[in-house]
């Protein structure tokens, strides 16, 4: 079978990055690489799959001491860390990465000792594995109850982002799972630096140091393998472009949790409160435009545009390019922001993840046409509303079908940290088995405990 469409893109230099690297085929289907790569890519996943039996029933304590572990050696460690992700960086802008995903790449000395915080703020939070969700005797005096497990092994594929590696790891190991852990290349030498660091962690540490797989290979030809191993992964989670998500979605052969592209929404009701709506608005677009949650469509009710617009305008001047729907250009046009930049939206605009210093703006007249627009072009991941209406929140909340759904608050929160979850391994649009940010809860499962006293079932 040849490869999907979505590997298929030309890389531009040899450190073929993220959503620009490419299968090479020979001639026929047959992938160049391949029987180098899969074999050690199955060692580390039933690696994993071994030190998970261990790690499902070590104690808190000994999980902890591992977390502290890690956030300890991010600080030690931190030159070297950002040394190897400028190499990172440097191959990623000789290849002709989108900005975009270079400021997912980027890692700052802050953004580093964020990563310490959150693996310390895990190590804090209470240990799911071994909760007791509910217990009752039944009438013929059997005493039931479900208590929370690990699900075993999370395979998590992922693009960019090199803090991902340290969360998911994290979560992983307090929630009692084994992770195999399979970054994109253009992170290559940032993750390997931080594989290195999770494996020196671990063997200082009661945990197995095979709990955590970090594979060093970029070659996308072993994705497929790590696919199909079902028999020794338990869930896999995708993370990146919509491409790499919808093939992960279309070839997994054991459950998946991810969300596609976030199409997000922020609506400024005729009762909202226009200065939080311009603070609040402003935040969710520029605050860091290049996340899943930052705002890529604002509906504005058509009673408050013009006030609203030539607030937002004057703070976007220069810097965000507005795509307006007819109505939206026609009071743009009249205001006259100076160097403010508008354009006429087209088609796409309302069903694009702009991930740009870019937002769609339209104008509706009622709340049942917003209503109806999100309903449309929504993906189900992080929704608002600006009113100092109750009745209007209230509706807006019980209708808007998303994982997230905030009155008068930026969409930029849809994070697990900023949910006092620690960190979080994906957001999931999905509505089984979680959705939103999952944290620690939402990497367990349950099993059944019954204890009794020589019950027979009657015939």
């Amino acid at each position: 079978m040849p490869p999907p469409l979505w590997a298929l893109k030309e890389s531009l230099a040899p450190l073929s990055l993220g959503v620009t690297e490419t299968y090479r085929q020979q001639e026929g289907s047959t992938l160049i690489g391949m029987t180098a790569t899969l074999s050690r890519i199955r060692e580390q996943a039933e690696a994993a799959c071994g030190a998970s039996r261990a790690l499902g029933v070590a104690s808190t304590a000994a999980k902890n001491a591992a977390l502290e572990r890690i956030a300890t050696l991010l600080v030690e460690r931190e030159d070297e860390i950002l040394a190897e992700n400028e190499r990172d960086l440097v191959a990623g802008r000789q290849a002709g990465l989108d900005e975009y995903l270079l400021e997912r790449l980027t890692l700052t000395s802050s953004r580093i000792r964020g990563m310490a915080t959150d693996t310390l703020h895990i190590a804090s939070l209470p240990d799911p594995v071994g909760e007791t969700i509910e217990a009752r005797t039944l009438p013929n005096g059997l005493q039931i109850s479900r208590k929370r497990v690990p699900l075993g092994v999370i395979a998590c594929i992922y693009e960019s982002r090199p803090n991902v590696t340290i969360d998911i790891a994290a979560l992983c190991l307090k929630s009692g799972n084994a992770a195999v852990l399979r970054g994109g290349k253009e992170a290559v030498c940032t993750n390997a630096a931080l594989g290195d660091l999770l494996r020196d962690a671990l063997k200082r540490s009661e945990l197995s140091v095979e709990s955590v797989q970090v594979v060093r290979d970029p070659d996308r030809a072993q994705i497929d393998e790590l696919l199909g191993m079902h028999d020794v992964i338990d869930l896999v989670v995708p993370r990146g472009s919509a491409g790499l998500i919808d093939h992960v979605r279309e070839t997994a052969t054991m459950p998946v949790v991810a969300h596609g592209e976030a199409v997000s929404h922020t609506y400024v009701d005729e009762k909202a409160d226009l200065g939080m709506a311009v603070a609040v608005v402003d935040n969710a677009k520029t605050r860091r435009y290049s996340i899943c949650n930052a705002l890529d469509t604002l509906l504005v009710h058509a009673s408050i545009a013009s006030e609203l617009l030539d607030s937002l305008g004057k703070r976007w001047a220069g810097a965000v390019t507005l795509l307006g729907d007819p109505g939206a250009l026609e009071v743009l046009e009249k205001l006259k922001v100076p160097g403010l930049a508008i354009e006429p939206a087209d088609s796409d605009a309302w069903d694009t993840e702009h991930l740009a210093l870019r937002a769609g703006v339209l104008l509706v007249h009622s709340m049942d046409e917003a209503l109806a627009h999100i309903e449309a072009h929504s993906s189900r991941h992080s929704e608002a509303i600006i009113t100092d209406s109750y009745e209007n929140a209230m509706r807006f909340t019980s209708e808007v079908d998303a994982a997230v759904v905030y009155v008068n608050a930026s969409t930029q929160f849809t994070d697990g940290a900023q949910f006092g979850l620690g960190a979080e391994i994906g957001i999931s649009t999905q509505k089984m088995h979680a959705r939103g940010p999952m944290g620690l809860v939402e990497l367990t499962s349950y099993k059944w405990m019954v204890f009794g006293a020589g019950q027979i079932r009657p015939a």
